[in-house]
């Protein structure tokens, strides 16, 4: 076997790199196969040379470990492409979701200016419960807890004032929702904070 030929896609240490070409997983799996029966084609047969027969022997025992890298190397390749299927299919909605926040802050805005015993403001309110439950049902999450401790990933504070009645950094007034798309923010809430209180246990 010619030293200085190596097999499509083999490193000078004896790997192989799998590379994404925009094939699917078993269009790789495919060339991978082929790719590793060229290489153990190239075997010569067994000579009369014991010496021959032990280089044969280290480069065949070579060759399937070279093999078994690979396969690992594939199963990676495999898990991390699920992986990434299945974000893609649990966040493609965020550009939608993000562009449909501005006009729930409306309807937030609209319900909080009409008389709750008036048949608009009934309306408007099943409308936008209607329209929420939908967006909750595909991962929206809201953050609008008050009393909760302020969480700088979460919560950006615009206000803050002096209030000793509750624990320091406790959020006291959400100035506008945030949102979650599942466990991703889209956007942090906005928050009154108090500060000159007690401090909260870590």
């Amino acid at each position: 076997m010619d030293e200085n030929r190596r097999p499509d896609g083999e490193e000078a240490d004896g790997t192989y790199i799998i590379e994404d070409t925009g094939g699917s997983i078993e269009e790789i799996e495919r060339e991978m196969h082929e790719a590793a029966q060229e290489a153990v084609s190239d075997i010569p047969a067994p000579t009369d040379s014991p010496e021959t027969d032990e280089a044969l022997r280290r480069e065949n025992e070579d060759l399937k470990n070279r093999y078994i890298r690979t396969l690992a190397d594939f199963d990676n390749l495999r898990k991390r492409t699920e992986r990434e299927k299945s974000d893609f299919a649990r966040y493609a909605t965020s550009g939608v979701l993000k562009d449909l926040i501005p006009a729930l802050d409306n309807f937030d805005r609209a319900l909080q200016h009409s008389d709750a015993d008036n048949e608009f403001h009934k309306g408007v309110e099943l409308i936008y419960k209607q329209l929420y439950d939908v967006l909750t049902k595909h991962g929206l999450r809201l953050i609008d807890e008050v009393g909760a401790h302020f969480d700088p990933n979460i919560h950006e504070a615009v206000v803050r004032e002096e209030d000793s009645s509750v624990p320091s950094h406790t959020v006291t007034a959400i100035l506008q929702k945030g949102y979650f798309l599942h466990d991703r923010l889209l956007r942090p809430a906005l928050v009154k904070v108090a500060v000159g209180g007690p401090d909260q246990p870590a």
